[in-house]
């Protein structure tokens, strides 16, 4: 589990996968980068693992752009050529949060050591975060740097360097020590996806007693919700490929719906309380009319398409409301952590790569055929 001591002396030069545009895997180029420099108010951390996310790929693709002449396709879609990544045609150079910084070290999801603070980081400030030299440490992957009364957010890897490096620098406010006899691997593939998924539960208000049903429930985001709905007390129906129905049913899911059975399936269960969906594309309709009237719909992502049809009579005659979940609101990490600390979760780590290899793993990921997360190590 602890596999990389802290350095006594730190070198000039780090390796680094550097994504150096939009395209395909040849946009992704492993070498030598000067270390990070830390400024006021930042730690440098030693990087054990990082995970892998959709946002990672879509990054490189352009998916996020504003704008396109013609549709971008999903991804999964988009890197239908697995062997060079290419993306879908667009002209849209754009990220989440504007212009993305090119060249930019991806990597959302980072399990580190502390190795070095920044002199204004005070004792003090160590003591109330539990912050320590050599201590292991999760960072948040989405930051509120506006304070939590503001939407505006920063997210590692997305617009500032990342994790896919030997080493990283964030800002002390984001690094959240954490006691686990995780490894180093298991705690990388926390970060994004199950911020990501306790998001959409503590902003959907889940509670004990509701049914929700969790849409791509195999994936790193829908195997997370799986997991903290149960943690909450609701009944889970998880939504999957038949392939992969066993694996989901071990996460704790009550009934498992495949969706190669069509909507004919959903139509046949008890209402939803609550719909946990990043699939969206052209299931999107069937799970509103899937959800009991006052329900709730959240979501946090477009896998199967970003472009929906919504019946407007199910919306507003049912009394639904639609929540879009990007900015993660203040209790949700802390509360990951504990989560871990507790034993109240498991790690459901699918497999892990060496960290020059992340092309491979991409194609892994690409491919659809794994259960939980994909993580890589330096």
């Amino acid at each position: 589990m602890h596999t990389k001591p802290p350095l006594a002396t730190l070198p000039a030069q780090m390796k680094a996968m550097v994504t150096i545009g939009q395209g395909g895997y040849d946009q992704l180029v492993y070498r030598d980068v000067p270390m990070p420099v830390l400024l006021a108010g930042e730690v440098l951390l030693q990087v054990l693992a990082a995970g892998i996310n959709n946002t990672d790929i879509n990054t490189r693709l352009g998916w996020y752009g504003a704008v396109a002449t013609q549709p971008v396709e999903p991804v999964g879609l988009a890197d239908a050529d697995k062997t060079t990544g290419r993306p879908g045609v667009s002209n849209a150079p754009l990220g989440w949060n504007g212009a993305t910084p090119f060249p930019l070290i991806q990597g959302a999801d980072c399990c580190g050591r502390v190795v070095a603070l920044a002199p204004d980081v005070s004792a003090a400030n160590r003591r109330m975060q539990g912050l320590q030299l050599g201590q292991r440490v999760l960072v948040r992957s989405c930051m509120r740097v506006q304070g939590f009364a503001s939407m505006e957010t920063r997210w590692l890897g997305t617009d500032f360097d990342g994790a896919f490096a030997e080493y990283v620098k964030v800002p002390a406010s984001e690094v959240f020590a954490v006691s686990s006899d995780w490894s180093d691997v298991e705690l990388a593939s926390l970060p994004c996806a199950w911020g990501t998924a306790e998001n959409m539960l503590h902003r959907a208000g889940v509670a004990a007693g509701e049914r929700v049903w969790v849409t791509g429930a195999s994936g790193g985001v829908g195997s997370a919700a799986v997991q903290l709905a149960k943690r909450r007390g609701a009944h889970v129906t998880a939504l999957t490929s038949r392939d992969k129905r066993d694996a989901v049913a071990t996460l704790g899911a009550d009934s498992v719906l495949c969706r190669e059975d069509g909507p004919a399936a959903l139509a046949d269960q008890a209402p939803a309380d609550v719909v946990v969906d990043n699939v969206a594309g052209p299931g999107f309709g069937a799970l509103l009319k899937a959800l009991r009237r006052g329900g709730r719909y959240v979501s946090s992502g477009a896998i199967a398409g970003a472009d929906v049809a919504l019946d407007m009579r199910d919306f507003y005659l049912k009394d639904l409301t639609l929540i879009g979940t990007t900015a993660w609101d203040e209790p949700v990490f802390p509360n990951l952590i504990g989560y871990v600390e507790r034993n109240e979760i498991r790690p459901l780590v699918a497999a892990s790569f060496a960290l020059k290899d992340m092309a491979l793993a991409q194609q892994a990921f690409l491919e659809k055929r794994h259960t939980g997360n994909l993580v890589l190590v330096p």
